[in-house]
């Protein structure tokens, strides 16, 4: 199953997962396919991406961000990433993406994608960092004004130092970017 089979498969299931609150996690199984690998028969960096993405969709859809977004003109958007491989999922294996949001400050969500082997042992862990633009104020809104839009009133805790650095990081990064 290629990443519209993937893409579909989840978007069906979504609603047998349930609503989505905040401090919970999103769990996707899947199987490394011959479409996901690379030369050395593992699953590709892009493919690591594109599965973070679905984990990120199941929670956008489960919360009810992506109907909330269609009906205001808003845009959920990453802004960036950084990923930590730490093990192979070779040809065949199942594993899990396990993913969150984890907090946000200001017009920006921390995230995590943890991909998780079938034996329990972490293979790789993906932080990012996006936002929601509104289309037709074109700006990027304030996380809580979208938390409030969903009706929750759940409040962020503060970032762990190893999200701060992630931020700073992203921050540099993405200055460092617009002058070039």
């Amino acid at each position: 199953m290629y990443v519209w089979g993937r893409l579909a498969r989840m978007m069906a299931t979504a609603g047998s997962r349930g609503p989505y609150m905040v401090g919970d996690q999103s769990r996707l199984a899947f199987r490394c396919l011959p479409t996901d690998i690379d030369f050395n028969s593992h699953l590709n960096n892009a493919r690591y991406m594109m599965l973070a993405d679905l984990g990120r969709i199941d929670l956008f859809l489960r919360v009810g961000l992506v109907a909330l977004a269609r009906r205001n003109g808003w845009a959920p958007m990453i802004g960036g990433l950084q990923s930590a491989y730490v093990r192979e999922i070779r040809l065949w294996r199942r594993f899990e993406v396990v993913s969150s949001i984890e907090t946000w400050e200001g017009t920006s969500v921390v995230g995590k994608h943890r991909f998780v082997l079938d034996n329990g042992e972490t293979a790789a862990l993906i932080l990012t960092t996006g936002g929601v633009y509104d289309r037709r104020g074109r700006r990027f809104l304030e996380i809580d004004e979208v938390v409030a839009a969903l009706g929750h009133s759940t409040r962020p805790r503060p970032l762990t130092e190893t999200e701060r650095a992630f931020m700073i990081s992203h921050k540099n990064l993405r200055e460092q970017a617009k002058q070039v």
